[in-house]
């Protein structure tokens, strides 16, 4: 027996805060990482800079001592008692290499013009190279990177080479500051992440809410499928508002539809109750006695046959009462000419009822299309139109049907001269199974569910149908249905 495949449940907020954390993550990344390296560089920038502006300003100086350096003549451009009595005197000029030399990022070596170390600020990190030319280079250092710059020293006057100068940066404050930076990038982007994450899934906890009511309302449907609950509706104008509005109405269709089975059920049971006892008694009596009396079994077998045939109408009936009940679902989309439908019936009844005057009154100038099966309205023209004529007095047998247009709707109304109906009576004669006169409705052979099924059939198209009628003075029934402008859109 296999087992069934439970997957693990993870809840949507968990997932929306977690997306929103992952994208959070991907962009600060982004930005982060942009930033970081516009930053870095322009700190290395610096830092080169400072070293190219030290080798400018220490080979500037050396210069003018326009013979090859020794530690001599070298030395009084760095004496500091020789260089106050020059600022005294104004020789300032010579500042900027004490400046140079005293600067702890910068390691400082000068080289005669044989290679021979005359002054040193440190020891220096990358090996002297002897060029004729000035260059600035990164190099490997013990723990990392420095900036190493190489030139070589001319004589101001005498544009001869009196020397060598090395300068190196060790980048101890380049690299602090990027590892601060970095730390900082760090710390915020964890910031960022868990802040993002909290955020979204609170405020999926709070937009996600209505998501709850339809949960527990399926659940509790799920459970006992009769129970009318609904999912609690929020002022909210957005996707899920909409969502729970289409959930309740698919739920309320559902449950009309529950009721209508259930209803049917019920009235089927109920309507062929009487018809069954019928046939049921008039059988156990000639099966007791009166087989052998000819009149009793005739009567008997009169009496079975128009309750069967009675069962027949019902069951058909309540067939089409079921259907009417559902054309949203199966008529879709069906259109018709209205005025071609009403043509026809009034002919029709015209043929089968010679001894009634039938009038029809149409005030189309051109065909009219609504959204009906065309069967369906014909069905239901008949309904009102056979009903129109059982309850015609003998005196009165005279039928009007009208066809008019409103502004986007076009009415047709039939009428009769007859018996008209009381008051009390006009609200229920939509009821399936009721009869304003019992036993004259059996008579006639109705069972009650024609204007039942008449009135289902409309409201099913988004139509509606209307009952005036007073007792003595016959009754109007209005059809009242949407019209169709232009049926090719919605094709």
């Amino acid at each position: 027996m296999k087992q069934k495949d439970e997957r693990r449940f993870v809840s949507l907020k968990i997932k929306w805060a977690a997306g929103t954390a992952l994208g959070s993550l991907i962009i600060f990344c982004i930005v982060a990482m942009a930033l970081f390296s516009a930053f870095t560089q322009n700190l290395f920038h610096q830092e080169r800079q400072l070293l190219n502006q030290g080798m400018t300003n220490i080979s500037t100086q050396l210069s003018t001592v326009d013979k090859p350096l020794t530690k001599k003549n070298v030395s009084h451009l760095i004496d500091p008692d020789r260089n106050r009595s020059n600022i005294i005197s104004g020789e300032e000029y010579k500042r900027p290499v004490i400046k140079e030399l005293s600067d702890g990022h910068l390691v400082i070596n000068i080289y005669n013009p044989d290679g021979k170390n005359i002054l040193s600020t440190g020891r220096y990190i990358k090996k002297p190279q002897f060029t004729t030319n000035r260059n600035i280079h990164i190099a490997a250092g013990p723990d990392h990177d420095v900036l190493v710059g190489q030139m070589p020293i001319y004589g101001q006057n005498n544009r001869q080479l009196i020397g060598y100068l090395q300068v190196e940066n060790n980048l101890d404050a380049y690299m602090q500051s990027y590892h601060q930076l970095a730390l900082v990038c760090i710390l915020a982007l964890c910031l960022v992440v868990i802040a993002s994450g909290l955020l979204g899934y609170f405020l999926s906890l709070f937009l996600l809410r209505p998501l709850d009511g339809i949960h527990d309302t399926v659940k509790e449907i799920s459970a006992d499928p009769t129970k009318d609950v609904r999912v609690p509706t929020t002022n909210r104008n957005d996707e899920l508002a909409e969502l729970i509005t289409m959930f309740n109405e698919m739920l309320d269709r559902m449950q009309r539809y529950i009721d209508q089975q259930s209803q049917f059920v019920s009235d089927v049971s109920h309507e062929l109750r009487t018809p069954v006892a019928i046939i049921q008694g008039h059988l156990e009596m000639l099966q007791r006695w009166g087989k052998d009396d000819p009149k009793v079994l005739d009567d008997s077998i009169k009496a079975t046959l128009i309750e069967t045939r009675r069962m027949k109408n019902l069951v058909q009936e309540m067939l089409d009462l079921s259907r009417a009940e559902q054309v949203e679902i199966n008529f879709r989309n069906q259109h018709t000419i209205v005025n071609d439908v009403v043509h026809q019936v009034y002919n029709n009844f015209k043929m089968l009822y010679p001894d009634f005057t039938f009038r029809l009154d149409d005030d189309l100038k051109e065909p009219i299309m609504v959204d009906i099966y065309r069967d369906h309205l014909e069905q239901v023209l008949v309904i009102l139109c056979d009903n129109a004529v059982k309850y015609s007095t003998d005196d009165h047998k005279e039928i009007h049907i009208i066809l008019s247009r409103g502004m986007n709707t076009v009415e047709i109304g039939i009428q009769d001269f007859g018996e008209g109906i009381s008051p009390e009576n006009v609200k229920r004669v939509f009821d399936r199974f009721y009869r304003v006169d019992k036993a004259r409705s059996r008579k006639k052979g109705g069972n009650g569910l024609g204007l039942s099924i008449a009135k289902r059939l409309i409201e099913g198209y988004h139509g509606s149908i209307t009952l005036e009628s007073s007792v003595g003075a016959g009754s109007l029934f209005r059809i009242i249905l949407p019209i169709i402008e232009d049926p090719e859109t919605k094709k």
